[in-house]
């Protein structure tokens, strides 16, 4: 069985913000993608919510990305741009 991490995300920002922050998520696409332990970073919309799908090796892995300097400017423009707080569902995967 698959002992990877799985996450679904979902980022809701005000709808003023809605392009930039879609427009910030996208452009780190790429270089999370390159990081050792991510093997899946999968962004979507519905119109009002952004979702990523995440599949990390471990919890280091994710926290490492956390830590990537390309991250720090998002999550602080996530305080003026978002309406209520990151959901982040840890998941196991059962089959």
């Amino acid at each position: 069985m698959n002992h990877n991490l799985f996450i679904i995300a979902k980022i809701s920002p005000k709808t003023e913000f809605f392009d930039q922050a879609k427009q910030a998520i996208l452009s780190i696409v790429a270089n999370t993608l390159e990081e050792e332990g991510c093997l899946q970073f999968v962004v979507h919309e519905d119109g009002e919510n952004l979702f990523l799908y995440e599949e990390w090796r471990s919890q280091e892995d994710l926290d490492k990305h956390y830590a990537m300097p390309y991250i720090a400017p998002i999550f602080e423009a996530y305080q003026e741009w978002l309406k209520e707080p990151v959901e982040i569902n840890k998941l196991e995967r059962l089959a």
